[in-house]
């Protein structure tokens, strides 16, 4: 990795200026763990940052990547190298921090700075030595999330969904007292998108992310961003078809087989945030019938508002918030069509309707999944998946166009849009193009 040799490179020129380079945070960790990583951390001691950037300078372009931070980067690189630092919250704002950077302060001093001990392991560039003040190699080997320092941990409210995150991808357990902290912490002034950034890292890389929700839940900070989540706990569901129990049980189990399944999907991380939603809607619906049985008939439609309202609470994405809506409100379908072995017509139209067929299926097969009733059919995925096969030879098919309708004699207008849609659902039918256009054109009154 050219990286890895400017890293050894630069430690030299530090040393021989009589100053030490160390890589640190993630890095050092994933080392450890024998993941690799891409983004590399080094930290430079005893040499003065003017003097630093000169030595720096010799590799490439040099930026500021966080000037108030002391940290600069070589451009075309991944490579991230800082000072020391000493930093003091000044308010509740992420980038509200007195940071004074000081060249001369202990690896101690500095590395005590850092969220967990796992994360505040260095290891010399050149002899590779690892120097360990808080823990960390210990905390790592048992698998254990531990801040730091006590004092300066709540600095960043931020750190109760890094500690989130953590546990879920590194399959760690947090330390009762890191716990304890993060409880006390104020969550409210951190902004969606820090948190937006922390739930994705989670969804796309736990192999169970349903732990970061229950971390969250863990330390009673699961309401702050996820009221909407946190609302289907004690739900009741049909134990005939729920066995796991509640919504938000039966929401985790599909999160962590959506995870299962996320490398298949076209959008991954909007397929996340569909299997998180797409079961909110029986908030409103559920009810419990006469004869004692337990139905949310209506949860994929009162789930769509729902569903807008949790995820606008992290992202204005226009093409998440679509994806979405469209997945919850259509997540039933593709498994009812199957188990009742739907005729073409139903499945082409639902494949074209939806906003991503290839999720959609793979949406039902979580859904299905994640309960504890029995084992996935298996022949339910191969109907969907020989209908999605037929729809998109359907779909290749000529198809009535705007350019048809005119030169039949039409002026374009409001009319054409429906009459499009209509022509495709005929299409679809099995109707050629030319008898689509005909019926078409004698509904409107156009032919």
């Amino acid at each position: 990795m050219r990286e890895l040799e400017i890293a050894r490179q630069l430690a030299e020129a530090v040393f021989e200026d009589g100053g030490r380079a160390y890589f640190v945070g993630g890095y050092v960790r994933d080392a450890r763990m024998g993941v690799q990583t891409k983004d590399i951390d080094i930290e430079v001691y005893g040499i003065a940052p003017a003097r630093l950037r000169e030595l720096l300078s010799r590799f490439g372009q040099v930026f500021e990547k966080g000037a108030s931070f002391g940290v600069l980067s070589l451009e075309h690189t991944n490579l991230d190298i800082a000072m020391p630092r000493r930093e003091s919250r000044t308010g509740e704002r992420h980038t509200d921090f007195d940071v004074s950077v000081d060249p001369a302060l202990s690896t101690q001093e500095a590395s005590r700075r850092r969220d967990f001990t796992v994360n505040a392991m260095m290891m010399d560039v050149l002899s590779g030595e690892i120097i360990d003040h808080w823990g960390g190699l210990r905390d790592l080997e048992s698998g254990v999330l531990r801040h730091v320092a006590a004092d300066t941990f709540p600095e960043d409210a931020l750190r109760v969904f890094r500690a989130a995150q953590f546990a879920a991808r590194f399959e760690m357990r947090v330390a009762p007292e890191t716990v304890e902290l993060c409880r006390g912490m104020d969550v409210r002034a951190l902004t969606r998108e820090r948190v937006f950034e922390e739930t994705a890292k989670a969804l796309l890389k736990a192999k169970q992310p349903s732990v970061f929700f229950a971390v969250l839940e863990e330390m009673n900070h699961l309401e702050e961003f996820f009221p909407e989540v946190a609302a289907t706990r004690g739900v009741p569901q049909n134990p005939k078809y729920h066995p796991e129990g509640d919504v938000y049980r039966h929401t985790m189990l599909v999160l962590d087989q959506a995870a299962a399944l996320r490398h298949r999907a076209v959008e991954p991380l909007f397929f996340m945030f569909a299997a998180l939603c797409h079961d909110l809607g029986k908030i409103d619906s559920t009810r419990m019938e006469p004869d004692g049985r337990i139905t949310s008939h209506m949860h994929p439609a009162s789930g769509r508002p729902l569903a807008e309202r949790q995820l606008r609470r992290l992202s204005d994405n226009a093409r998440l918030l679509r994806y979405v809506d469209d997945m919850v409100g259509n997540h039933m379908r593709p498994n009812a069509m199957a188990m009742c072995q739907s005729k073409k017509k139903k499945t082409r139209l639902l494949f074209d309707a939806s906003v991503c067929p290839e999720d959609l299926i793979l949406l039902s097969r979580a859904d299905a999944s994640g309960k504890l009733s029995g084992p996935y059919d298996e022949r339910l995925e191969q109907f969907l998946l020989e209908r999605l096969r037929d729809w998109r030879e359907a779909a290749a098919q000529p198809m009535v166009t705007g350019q048809d309708l005119i030169a039949a004699g039409l002026t374009p207008d409001e009319r054409f849009k429906p009459m499009l849609e209509r022509a495709r659902v005929l299409r679809f039918a099995g109707l050629s193009k030319e008898r689509a256009l005909a019926q078409v054109l004698s509904e409107f009154g156009a032919g």
